[in-house]
């Protein structure tokens, strides 16, 4: 799927270079987030005036909340439903179709800064080919805050879903997209790819807002400890599906299902 080794070091290597001007392909992968989504997308538009955007929301094959019918008056905005599961599946899918050169991973429910194109812009400006954001939890805790603030550094939790990935199209390309097969934690297999590959990235310590949905729906005590065995475990080698297992078994997710 993605290049040999040394293929793909020369490869990405080639693509360290500086741009001047490039259009931001924003890629949301959903899942019965309608209520999510009639919030993100007046929020993003707001903010397009200076960055010439499109945004693609990618929904998967078992969605059912009819968020495709979301009534936009933006070109740029764009409903796809995917055929297959996954959500590795819905952001290549997203990925194959975009026209911009830099590609934006966001999930439904998170907001972004008013900044958050223009910092997307500056930073892939000055030679780095990917970079994540900060974030915080709309529901404010002690607790919370302390999750939140291991974000602003790298660290074992670098590379997650949440802190929203924007990275070259070419470089995304190059490294082979995201596995597929990986039914959980695609975020986390495709930064150790990063890694490896010597991606050059940063964090940029601008805050998303990120629900808290998980926590409520949990303890706070049971998602960090489910969040450590899981990275733990990746770390090890497990199988995604053995991950994804363990993950169903230690979390509920009833915001997941179409009430």
């Amino acid at each position: 799927m993605w290049l040999p080794g040394a293929a793909l070091l020369n490869n990405i290597l080639a693509l360290q270079q500086p741009i001047k001007h490039f259009m931001i392909s924003i890629i949301i992968p959903a899942h019965n987030e309608r209520q999510n989504l009639s919030k993100l997308l007046p929020s993003l538009l707001a903010n397009t005036s200076k960055v010439d955007v499109e945004i693609i929301v990618v929904l998967s094959c078992d969605s059912e909340d009819d968020a495709e019918n979301l009534i936009s008056e933006s070109s740029n905005i764009n409903f796809i439903k995917c055929e297959r599961k996954g959500r590795a599946v819905q952001m290549n899918t997203g990925a194959s179709l975009a026209s911009g050169s830099i590609l934006v991973f966001l999930h439904a429910d998170v907001k972004p800064p008013e900044s958050f194109l223009e910092d997307i812009e500056f930073t892939l400006k000055d030679y780095y080919e990917a970079g994540f954001f900060s974030y915080r939890f709309d529901k404010r805790s002690f607790w919370l805050d302390i999750n939140a603030s291991f974000t602003a550094k790298d660290g074992i939790f670098t590379g997650g879903g949440d802190q929203c990935l924007f990275i070259k199209k070419d470089t995304f390309n190059a490294l082979g997209g995201f596995d597929e097969n990986q039914v959980l934690m695609e975020d986390f297999e495709f930064f150790k790819r990063m890694k490896k590959n010597k991606i050059r990235y940063k964090i940029i310590n601008n805050d998303l807002i990120v629900s808290a949905r998980k926590y409520e729906s949990n303890s706070y005590l049971r998602v960090n400890l489910s969040n450590l065995l899981l990275v733990v475990l990746f770390k090890l080698g497990f199988s995604s599906e053995k991950l994804k297992s363990i993950h169903n078994k230690l979390l509920k997710m009833p915001y997941q299902h179409n009430a």
